[in-house]
């Protein structure tokens, strides 16, 4: 059988928490802090992710879940001082530091194309699929995430002989680490060894944002790297640019995404790209024998704020059963420039012969696109056979979850209501019925 039929590409996509809010906690992030103490709507939000996956599913790709982390955190607030029965604790939180409270309210888990860094084992010159949590040392309120994320993949991913689980980078000023938003991977196909690209944007003092935080270090790309196994010869460094950093790319994938043997970035998304390409152009070349297929979107085409305020860039391009590749765009692509630039890209000689578009306007409110809310993984026939069953999606799953969602999830929510402790009981009661439908057992620390 041949690499084609054995491997495919897995897309992992986090559930939307029942506290899903605006607090405008990630600075850089325009489109979370025009939301702003908005409303916001859990319920909404959670459907339109799985939607997404649904989508996806329908379309042959195959789609799994990971479940939501614990909000409020009340491991986080008791290590902050606050003490006494849960619910007392999230009060008092409430009550006394209520920044503290949003920050451990946070449902940014739920993009989970931060979750981590995963290279696939036909890259990895041990023969396996190493994974690496992201650390998300910039900010506190994604801070709180990296050991949950680590829990949560060590369940998932648990067969030894397959999976090398790597920890955290540390959290120490050197290795910033904020997973796949800033890493791709290019290849002929999903099964055969490929090209990785590293993004960073901090590297000492060098090209340093003047408005936005910097959040992936070149340190932690390459620690990672090293890490993963992997030939030097398939690795590709990428500084991002610092102009379009305080632009409101704050991760890579706001400026560029690829699949398999085709790459489309903004012109203005590297420093020196020419540079990049190049070493792209020649490294892949070498490994795959053929010429990648690079996409350029020049600025009179498609300005950096336009395909930020648009997510363009965000989207999800993936291989279909047939070969061809589909492109799943957010609504937000559907006017003006991204428009013309997704129907030019499906006219072009390339495998993009279909678009798609789907309505995540509650994520995209927090800074969030199609691709924000995935995890990538390649995985032979033997390695998804040994991943934890209960989180592929299903008719059946997709139809419970659903369920799930309408039931446990508040239509509406506003921030002073993370201070209510039924919100705690409701929460937990929700996650507590997940576990039950994707067979975690007993994973949550109130339910030990």
């Amino acid at each position: 059988m041949s690499q084609k039929e054995t491997f495919k590409e897995y897309n992992f996509d986090g559930l939307i928490g029942p506290t899903h809010n605006f607090a405008g906690l990630a600075q850089g992030n325009i489109a979370s802090l025009k939301s702003r103490y908005a409303i916001s709507h859990p319920k909404q939000a959670a459907l339109q992710a799985l939607e997404k996956m649904k989508l996806l599913f329908d379309l042959g790709i195959p789609q799994c879940v990971i479940p939501p982390q614990e909000r409020p955190s009340v491991s986080a607030l008791r290590a902050a001082g606050f003490s006494g029965p849960d619910e007392q604790v999230v009060t008092h939180a409430g009550e006394e530091n209520f920044n503290l409270l949003l920050t451990c309210s946070s449902s940014s888990f739920m993009w989970t194309a931060n979750a981590a860094t995963i290279s696939p084992s036909v890259d990895s010159t041990d023969g396996k699929v190493h994974l690496t949590p992201a650390n998300l040392a910039t900010f506190a309120h994604r801070a709180i995430e990296p050991k949950e994320t680590q829990k949560i993949l060590s369940h998932i991913f648990e067969a030894p002989e397959f999976f090398k689980h790597h920890d955290l980078l540390p959290a120490n000023g050197i290795f910033f680490d904020e997973g796949a938003a800033n890493h791709m991977r290019l290849a002929k196909r999903h099964g055969t060894s490929g090209i990785q690209l590293f993004v960073y944007g901090k590297n000492g003092t060098k090209f340093t944002p003047q408005i936005y935080p910097a959040r992936q270090s070149h340190s932690a790309s390459e620690k990672i790297s090293k890490l993963h196994c992997l030939n030097p010869n398939q690795i590709v460094f990428a500084r991002q640019n610092p102009e379009v950093i305080d632009l409101g790319v704050f991760h890579n994938d706001l400026i560029a995404f690829g699949n398999e043997n085709i790459l489309i970035f903004h012109e203005r998304a590297f420093v020196d790209a020419d540079v990049v390409t190049k070493e792209l152009s020649r490294k892949y070349e070498q490994v795959s024998g053929e010429k990648p297929h690079f996409v350029c979107v020049t600025e009179a085409e498609l300005s950096v704020r336009e395909a930020v305020e648009s997510y363009f860039f965000n989207g999800q391009l993936v291989t279909l059963p047939s070969g061809k590749m589909a492109l799943i765009a957010p609504t937000q692509c559907q006017v003006k420039n991204s428009k013309v630039m997704i129907d030019s890209i499906l006219k072009n000689e390339n495998q993009i012969k279909e678009a798609h578009f789907v309505d995540l306007e509650e994520s995209m409110m927090n800074g969030g696109g199609p691709a924000c809310l995935r995890l990538r993984v390649v995985l032979s026939k033997k390695e998804a056979a040994a991943i934890h069953p209960g989180c592929m999606l299903t008719e059946e799953r997709y139809e419970e979850l659903s369920e799930w969602v309408k039931t446990h999830y508040r239509d509406k929510l506003h921030l002073h209501d993370l201070k209510d402790p039924a919100l705690l009981r409701e929460s937990r009661s929700a996650l507590d019925k997940l576990t039950q439908i994707l067979d975690l057992g007993d994973f949550y620390s109130f339910q030990l």
